[in-house]
């Protein structure tokens, strides 16, 4: 019988967060904190991959990136914060 053992090396970071949350995050000392930052760390380097992926071949220049997004934003804004009309 043959086991494959592979070792991760992992190093440490240092992750500053508000006092407030620090606290909330106490009341559940079961959950493994750590696990969850890799997790999300992880998740948004594979969104950011595609999102890489997407504009690589793109002609906009960042200011025009960044603007189509702050009018974006805004649409949203509006459409989500507008009041409902009753009929």
């Amino acid at each position: 019988m043959c086991i494959n053992v592979w070792e991760v090396k992992m190093v440490n970071i240092t992750l500053a967060i508000p006092e407030e949350l620090k606290l909330e995050m106490e009341e559940f000392k079961i959950m493994n904190w750590s696990e969850v930052a890799r997790k999300a760390i992880k998740s948004k380097i594979e969104q950011l991959k595609i999102l890489e992926s997407f504009s690589k071949d793109s002609e906009l220049t960042k200011e025009d990136a960044l603007e189509l997004g702050r009018k974006m934003n805004e649409a949203m804004s509006k459409r989500y914060n507008s009041p409902k009309r009753c009929k």
